[in-house]
């Protein structure tokens, strides 16, 4: 299986100088990595660059020319790497938050399932042993919150380490897709629901970032509140026979 990993980028030096080679080591010999950089100031483009020049044939990166969202990176990223013509496309965090180790078991759960999901909330999976209860709590009733207005059996809905088949992104309609947050995340759930497609959820254990700066900010997670409640709007014109 030809697999494209896109990683978002800002400001993450630190973290992709271990994560690449990382992902290198795995068993999967037909992989590529995409960087989508978003005119990092720390160096992380010029890492990703000298990457691309150790790796030729299996290493691309993307420069935007500023912050842009993380919906529009992937989006972007998803088109570059159909283009490539590879079967499936992953989305994995830079700050190892998602274990690269389990690239290998999404990989081989999607053998069973059209999107593949690296999941907090099914039994085995779970989340920084450090978060406080608060936000154990705010993480867990975001996912119930978006399950339940959109009516969705998947449980880590939220979740951003998910790998696709091919097939899943072309038939999306991703020039709909507004979302910039994390909320992106629940808007490509929604919309392969929709779709229906079929979801496979492998447990992860979340671990909070060691280097580098959170990106989760008020304003993102006010967006992912709002937004929800207008995505069965936005897409009451598809249904699973689309």
């Amino acid at each position: 299986m030809k697999i494209s990993v896109i990683v978002p980028t800002f400001n993450e030096a630190e973290n992709i100088s271990r994560l690449v080679p990382a992902i290198y080591e795995l068993p999967l010999p037909d992989l590529s990595i995409l960087i989508v950089d978003d005119n990092s100031s720390d160096g992380t483009g010029e890492i990703a660059d000298d990457f691309s020049r150790s790796y030729p044939e299996r290493f691309r990166v993307l420069h935007r020319q500023g912050k842009m969202g993380l919906g529009t990176a992937y989006i972007q990223g998803f088109e570059l790497a159909l283009e490539d013509g590879v079967d499936a496309v992953a989305q994995m965090d830079a700050d190892f938050s998602h274990p690269p180790e389990k690239l290998v078991e999404l990989a081989q759960a999607l053998e069973e399932c059209d999107i593949a999901i690296g999941s907090r909330y099914v039994p085995g999976g779970g989340v920084d042993r450090q978060w406080p209860l608060w936000r154990k709590g705010l993480s867990a009733f975001g996912n119930l919150y978006a399950r339940t207005i959109l009516s969705m059996n998947v449980r880590d809905c939220t979740g951003g380490y998910r790998l696709y088949r091919r097939e899943v992104l072309n038939k999306m309609p991703l020039e709909r897709v507004r979302s910039s947050g994390y909320v992106f995340q629940i808007e490509m759930a929604y919309l392969a629901n929709l779709l229906g497609f079929t979801f496979r959820e492998v447990p992860i254990y979340f671990a909070d970032r060691k280097l580098g700066q959170s990106k989760m900010s008020l304003r993102i997670q006010m967006e992912a509140a709002i937004r929800v409640w207008y995505l069965p709007f936005a897409y009451r014109d598809l249904n699973r026979s689309s």
